[in-house]
């Protein structure tokens, strides 16, 4: 049993650092959606997270220039495509976590979901290791906060 548990712990480490994506070039991974490609270049050229909290205001004072609200439409689109992109490429599926909180292992995805920062992951493992049924519940509580 001991060698099953360790040799799962060890697949979904390998997995996880297998499915890391690296978003240093996100308008070029984003190339073939239509929104994106119409965005004007300053706001392509930002890094990801600046572009994602990026505002009609705040790119009229990076640039000077007026946005407009065709292209502030357009904006906002884009930035909502761009966050439905980054949910699809999570870690870990929504079955795998279900699963692994079943198994009592929620704990494991908690902390691989949130690379280990946090408090959530400990609090979990202490309700697992006190009763399985509460460690389920939170794990399954606390799911909304990745997903």
């Amino acid at each position: 049993m001991k060698k099953l548990l360790f040799l799962l712990a060890f697949a979904l480490c390998a997995v996880t650092s297998q499915a890391a994506v690296d978003y240093g070039d996100w308008a070029k991974q984003m190339d073939g959606v239509e929104e994106v490609k119409t965005l004007p270049g300053a706001a392509t050229a930002l890094s990801l997270e600046r572009f994602l909290t990026l505002t009609p205001k705040q790119y009229r004072e990076m640039t000077g220039e007026r946005l407009g609200l065709k292209n502030a439409i357009k904006l906002k689109a884009a930035q909502k495509i761009v966050k439905r992109q980054l949910k699809r490429d999570e870690d870990l599926s929504k079955g795998l976590y279900v699963l692994l909180a079943i198994l009592g292992f929620g704990w494991l995805a908690m902390g691989l979901l949130s690379d280990w920062d946090g408090s959530d992951w400990i609090v979990n493992l202490v309700l697992t290791f006190l009763c399985w049924l509460p460690g389920l519940i939170h794990a399954l509580v606390k799911m909304k906060d990745y997903y």
